[in-house]
């Protein structure tokens, strides 16, 4: 029996299934990700379409091997219950977003922020404030509550939307991997028995070289545009936030209200409905807004026209104010439950212990263990877009390697952050790609390119890992 038959379970074994037939799924998801991709934009419509074939052939090939589609369901029920902290979380971001519409949060951050920011800088700040913002140890609170509001700004002083979208990405991942209070980071360090501050040192070696390196493209880049504003375009904007919203202290308080539940490490969707309500509030008492608004706000998402402007909105506000709302999740939702159907097919039919099987084969060297690890995790987490379970699993099967090759567990914690953590907001049919694309109002393609500190760490891994027997450099020996 194999290291994952012992620990995924599984229905039916009597039928071994091939190598190809494992891989099949993911190569009809890839190929029509690349064929779609040359005909249509890779919206959430086409990635929803694109799942369902492959969780389609899936299934065939699951039912090919003596299983059925009651079999299927279960695990696709039991796959997204286990995953149901981080839909709360989604869907209350949605909430987020309207309710703190509703109350002037994001719009005052944006006309401070357009008035602070050089567009020349608008990048490199987005990474920097929001990897400081991550440090209180959620990626998704700073993406959906500063980097929306960074999104903002960056429309209105015509920066690149997919650069900054892609900056903040980066900035928040960052944070939440080198932060102790990050869940995921505490799991990685469970997950390979290492001790969790020697883990979040060692992960200097492959974050500090991502980090320098995303800091310098950004920076060029944002040397290199043309991105600028005067007082032409920026000014009638900020007048009509003024018009709209009574900007003053106050309207922070929800913003406030999530970094301290965050940082007192409250439950993420506790503290950011807490918020809302604190926003909702908000909005009644200072702006006049009505109860109706607040309900339709955070339902359906906030409006320009409950500003009650006496002239017509310019496109720039109603494209900043207009939107948010638990049902802007929804097709979110929709997605996330098409992932979970190919990631049960495959793993009733033993198509991923297969795939997992193979990688952990050609771990038969130091370079070949890490290049092993990174793989397993990178494809547990596109299967199973649960970053604990994957850790565990993974980490759970490549401590006794490590140690057979004189690695301290700090290396394999590392390679679970720098695979599992930090690469699933780069496949778009991830939950946390899904949720990144559409907090950000950004395609998860249009933002790869930049979200340089997700692409370089697995890079700077496996290139520690081939120099190591060289130079005894950026790996941790076994004490």
């Amino acid at each position: 029996m194999t290291w994952s038959e012992r620990l995924l379970p599984q229905t039916h074994m009597s039928k071994p299934i091939s190598l190809i037939e494992a891989a099949l799924p993911l190569l009809t998801m890839l190929t029509l990700l690349i064929v779609g991709g040359l005909f249509l934009p890779i919206g959430t419509e086409l990635l929803v379409f694109i799942m369902f074939i492959a969780a389609a052939v899936a299934g065939v090939v699951a039912i090919r091997h003596g299983h059925d589609w009651d079999a299927i369901q279960r695990s696709t029920g039991e796959k997204f219950a286990s995953v149901l902290p981080v839909i709360l979380i989604l869907l209350t971001i949605g909430l987020l977003i309207g309710t703190w519409m509703f109350s002037g949060t994001i719009p005052a951050l944006v006309y401070y922020g357009v008035q602070l920011v050089n567009p020349r800088f608008m990048i490199v700040m987005a990474f920097l404030i929001t990897a400081m913002i991550s440090m209180t140890g959620s990626s998704w609170a700073a993406a959906g509550t500063i980097g929306v509001a960074l999104m903002g700004v960056a429309a209105t002083i015509n920066a690149p939307l997919a650069a900054t979208a892609g900056a903040v990405v980066s900035g928040a991942y960052f944070g939440d991997k080198l932060s102790p209070l990050s869940d995921q980071t505490n799991i990685c360090a469970i997950a390979a028995n290492a001790n969790l501050y020697d883990h979040i040192r060692n992960m200097i070696f492959t974050a500090g070289p991502s980090f320098v390196v995303a800091l310098v493209v950004y920076l060029i880049t944002g040397l290199a545009t043309d991105a600028g504003h005067d007082a032409s375009t920026v000014q009638p904007i900020l007048a009509e936030i003024q018009s709209a919203y009574q900007i003053n202290p106050g309207v922070f308080l929800p913003a406030l209200i999530v970094i301290v539940g965050t940082f007192r490490r409250k439950p993420a969707a506790l503290v950011m409905a807490l918020s809302s309500v604190v926003a909702i509030i908000i909005g009644m008492s200072l702006h006049g807004f009505s109860v109706q608004h607040a309900v339709i706000s955070a339902i359906n998402g906030f409006d320009v026209s409950m500003t009650g402007l006496t002239q017509t909105p310019s496109e720039s506000l109603t494209s900043l104010l207009s939107r948010g709302g638990i049902n802007s999740m929804s097709s979110t939702l929709i997605l996330i439950i098409a992932a979970f159907l190919l990631a049960a097919a495959m793993d009733v039919s033993g198509g991923l212990n297969k795939l997992l099987d193979a990688i952990l084969s050609k771990a038969n060297s130091v370079t070949g263990l890490i290049a092993a690890s990174l793989a397993s995790g990178a494809t547990m987490i596109g299967l199973t877009s649960h970053g604990g379970v994957t850790a565990l699993i993974v980490g759970g099967v490549f401590q006794t390697a490590y140690r057979e090759q004189n690695l301290a567990p700090e290396n394999l914690s590392r390679s679970l952050e720098d695979s599992v953590t930090i690469l699933e907001p780069l496949m778009p049919w991830t939950v946390s790609a899904i949720f990144m694309a559409t907090t950000l109002g950004v395609p998860t393609l249009e933002y790869l390119p930049w979200a340089i500190f997700c692409m370089t760490g697995w890079m700077f891994s496996l290139l520690l890992a081939a120099f190591y027997p060289l130079t005894g450099f950026g790996l941790k020996p076994l004490q």
